[in-house]
C-alpha cells in the first residue's frame, strides 16, 4: 500500500490496556502475544501479508485492509479468534494481555509514512474513547472490548453472519476532539457490555443562565461551598433600598476588593484508558 490515492477500506485500531505499567520483559511478552493473535486471526480469515497493511503503535497496531477482504469476515471469524487467542495467551499469566480494538470502514491513503484519512482518526479514536477504557475498566474478567462505527454496525453487523451477534451491541454516544457520534460496543461472550459512567451535564454559562437548584450540599444558592475569598470580587452596598439585579448594581458602592484568581488543577490523567 504506497498510493497517495485514498482507497475504501476497512481500518483496524488495537490498543493494550495498561502497558505504561507493564516491567520490560512484561511489555514484551505482551506485544508478541498480540502480534501472534493478530497474524493468526488473519490467517483463518484468509487474509495474506499482501492485503493488510500494519503499522506497530508502539503498544498497539493500526491496520488497513484491502478493499476485496469482506468486512464480515473480520467482525465474524478474525473477531472470535483474537478473543480465543486472547484467552489462550492469558492462561496462567498474572500480567494479563486486555485489548480494546476497534473498526471503521472509508476512504484511506498512505503517503509513505503512514495512513492517512478521517477513516483513520475516527477508527483510533474510537479505540481511544474514554466508553471503551470504562467498560473494559468495570469488570476485571473482561480482557476485550470491540467497537464499531454507526456506519459499520448498519451496513455490516447488522446484517448477522457466522459469528456475527448484532443482538449484542450495545450503541453508547462518544465524544472526543471532533468526534460526536454513537458507536457500537461488544465484549464477546457477553449479551451487553456494562455500561459506562454518564458523562456529567456541561454546566452553562453568562449571563441570565439560572442557579443549579440548592442542595443540602450546597445551600440555598446552589453554589458549592468554599473557603473565604473563592469569587474574584467582593462588593459592599451601603445607602438606602439598594437592588442588586444581575451584573448591575444601584446605590452607593462604598468600596470592593479583588483577589487573585485561584490556582488550576493541574492533576494529571493517568495512562490506562488511553
Amino acid at each position: 500500500m504506497s498510493s497517495h490515492e485514498a482507497v475504501h477500506r476497512l481500518v483496524v485500531s488495537a490498543d493494550v490496556k495498561g502497558s505504561g505499567r507493564l516491567g520490560h520483559q512484561a511489555k514484551l511478552r505482551s506485544r508478541r502475544g498480540m502480534y501472534g493473535i493478530f497474524e493468526s486471526a488473519f490467517d483463518a480469515v484468509a487474509v495474506g501479508g499482501g492485503q493488510v497493511h500494519l503499522e506497530d503503535r508502539g503498544d498497539g497496531v493500526l491496520a488497513a485492509l484491502a478493499p476485496e477482504v469482506p468486512p464480515v469476515d473480520l467482525v465474524g471469524l478474525w473477531l472470535e479468534e483474537v478473543y480465543q487467542g486472547v484467552r489462550a495467551h492469558n492462561t496462567g499469566l498474572s500480567d494479563r494481555l486486555r485489548l480494546r480494538i476497534a473498526m471503521h470502514a472509508g476512504p484511506v491513503s498512505h503517503d509513505g509514512r503512514g495512513l492517512v484519512g478521517r477513516a483513520v482518526d475516527l477508527t483510533c479514536r474510537l479505540c481511544d474513547s474514554r466508553e471503551a477504557k470504562e467498560i473494559l475498566a468495570a469488570d476485571d474478567a473482561i480482557d476485550l472490548v470491540f467497537v464499531v462505527s454507526d456506519g459499520l454496525y448498519r451496513s455490516v453487523v447488522v446484517e448477522g453472519g457466522r459469528f456475527v451477534e448484532p443482538e449484542h451491541y450495545r450503541p453508547i454516544p462518544v465524544q472526543a476532539k471532533e468526534t460526536d457520534e454513537v458507536a457500537w460496543f461488544h465484549v464477546p461472550r457477553r449479551t451487553q457490555p456494562p455500561v459506562p459512567r454518564p458523562r456529567p451535564p456541561a454546566r452553562p454559562t453568562g449571563v441570565g443562565v439560572p442557579e443549579p437548584p440548592a442542595t443540602a450540599a450546597t445551600g440555598a444558592t446552589g453554589a458549592e461551598p468554599r473557603g473565604p475569598w473563592t469569587t474574584k470580587y467582593s462588593i459592599n452596598v451601603n445607602g438606602i433600598n439598594q437592588i442588586v439585579d444581575g451584573a448591575e448594581v444601584h446605590g452607593d458602592i462604598v468600596g470592593s476588593r479583588g483577589t487573585p484568581d485561584l490556582p488550576d488543577d493541574d492533576g494529571v490523567e493517568g495512562a490506562g484508558p488511553r
